[in-house]
């Protein structure tokens, strides 16, 4: 049921990838992501190949253990992990929620660093070897796939170390995870530490050795290549580096550096759909909300993108001057196609194909409209634009109250709004002052709705860029004690903040 050490031809080992998006990747302030969107994520991972989904921490809370339940249920290919600290309840809730995986595997984690014992668990290390062998023995029990965490490990004792891991591995654990807990290594210390456990822990060759590297030194990438380099055989990585603080080990940027520097990793072997990659970045972004940084490397939009002349002048004799990827290898196009108001359906259709979107005759017809009605506004629309516009069509809810128009008279007093909204076949209207422009109108549309919001947080972002740039708005509102997020995009700031203020009251209702 659990994964095992992999010989492969002419002396290549495989590198399995444990994607840690679900968990520590939704532990990032701002991530939360529903057990519905969870699943959705977890497809696109299957699809992407990774060997290993840390799904959630099932003992967390009711929604983080119906989404591992429901993962476990419906992922086949690849495990599916919960994550357990060692006590009885979270190895038991762990075990329960993994009851109908194919290849369930419980992680469980204790800390095991001075600065940790001291002041967290105010153990000594006899006690916290003791609850290692306890513990570890206790998952064994309930999943035969057992990885075991030392929180902490890189600012841990050595010989604490070798003791804690000896102990885990006897006790039945199959992968020890090193973690770089805090971010705080640099890439010559981890390729020792792995190294001193591979020469120090006397059954190591009895489990596989893998890496949990945290970015708050913007080393997490480069301290997962050391350790795999070093002999490890498993990285946890999230999608787009995202996690606690300043993130986790970027899985686009492992993979890839994998297999662009073919002449240093040629012992390695991913089974990864590299050309899933760009998908599956932009539904993570999409689903949490966190924008991709332009110069975000792999899947930020500039990433590919040539501005300079002389750079432009030798891409196209020879692509590979100035890069050195393929676009295509991670599921980008070769060039950009850049649509406008004189462009068909057909191209549309084309381009949003290229782009991952793929809709029936009556809804490209639908986004052929909303295209053409944007090009008017805009001399130019870029792939980001039409995403926005597909991702609005690819939204799972019934929308009860849908914007019809808004109008906004300023004159010498307060900002009026002017809201007229679609509900049930009837067109609804009010007026409303406030404090702006985006205040009124959220005004009258309480007026019209009759929901009490509250309004917690508001944010604007450009979706591309220029003068005529789409803007996208988020908005968190707080609606009968719960927290609801609404999105929404147009070439007109207003629009996009009244859409979004729509979307998080279409959710609630």
């Amino acid at each position: 049921m659990g994964i095992k050490k992999t010989c492969l031809p002419a002396g290549r080992e495989k590198i399995f990838i444990f994607d840690t998006t679900l968990r520590d990747g939704e532990q990032a302030p701002g991530a939360s992501l529903t057990s519905i969107q969870k699943l959705e994520i977890a497809y696109q991972l299957e699809n992407l190949g990774v060997d290993v989904i840390e799904a959630g921490f099932p003992v967390a809370s009711p929604d983080d253990f119906k989404a591992v339940s429901n993962i476990s249920s419906k992922i086949k290919k690849s495990s599916v992990c919960g994550l357990a600290r060692c006590t009885k309840k979270d190895i038991e809730t762990a075990a329960k929620s993994l009851k109908k995986a194919k290849k369930p595997r419980i992680h469980i984690f204790l800390a095991t660093s001075g600065i940790h014992l001291k002041y967290k668990f105010k153990k000594a290390e006899e006690e916290i070897l003791a609850l290692t062998k306890k513990y570890t023995k206790l998952a064994r029990n309930y999943c035969p796939d057992i990885e075991f965490s030392p929180e902490d490990a890189t600012r841990s004792s050595k010989d604490f170390l070798y003791q804690i891991i000896e102990a885990a591995i006897s006790c039945g654990a199959k992968t020890i995870n090193i973690p770089d807990t805090v971010g705080y290594s640099y890439p010559q210390e981890i390729t020792s530490l792995i190294s001193d456990i591979k020469n120090n822990v006397s059954n190591i060759n009895k489990a596989i050795i893998s890496i949990h590297c945290h970015d708050d030194l913007g080393m997490a990438t480069a301290n997962s290549l050391a350790a795999l380099s070093a002999g490890a055989r498993q990285a946890h990585c999230t999608i787009n580096g995202i996690g606690e603080r300043a993130g986790n080990a970027s899985l686009e940027e492992v993979v890839m550096a994998i297999k662009t520097r073919k002449d240093v990793f040629s012992d390695f072997k991913l089974d990864i759909n590299s050309k899933e990659i760009t998908r599956i970045s932009r539904l993570v972004s999409n689903l949490t909300g966190f924008t991709i940084a332009p110069n975000k490397s792999i899947v930020g939009r500039n990433a590919f993108a040539h501005e300079a002349g002389i750079h432009q002048d030798a891409v196209l004799k020879k692509r590979s001057t100035y890069e050195i990827m393929n676009p295509k290898d991670v599921g980008l196009g070769k060039s950009q196609l850049v649509l406008g108001k004189h462009s068909g359906r057909h191209a549309l259709a084309k381009r949003l194909k290229k782009l991952g979107f793929v809709f029936e005759k009556k809804k490209n017809d639908l986004l052929f409209k909303k295209f053409k009605s944007l090009a008017d506004k805009k001399k130019e629309v870029f792939d980001e634009d039409l995403i926005a516009l597909a991702e609005e069509e690819t939204k799972p809810r019934i929308q009860a109250y849908k914007l019809v128009s808004v109008a906004i008279n300023t004159g010498k007093n307060l900002p009026q709004a002017s809201v007229k909204i679609r509900y049930k076949r009837k067109i609804l209207k009010e007026k409303a002052f406030g404090d702006g422009p985006v205040d009124s109108c959220y005004k009258a549309i309480d007026k019209i709705t009759g929901v009490k919001a509250k309004l917690l947080n508001y944010k604007l972002d450009a979706v591309t860029r220029g003068k005529d740039a789409q803007g996208r708005a988020k908005v968190e509102l707080k609606i009968k004690g719960k927290l609801i997020v609404g999105r929404g995009s147009s070439t007109d700031i207003l629009e996009a903040s009244v859409k979004a203020y729509l979307d998080a009251i279409n959710r609630a209702v």
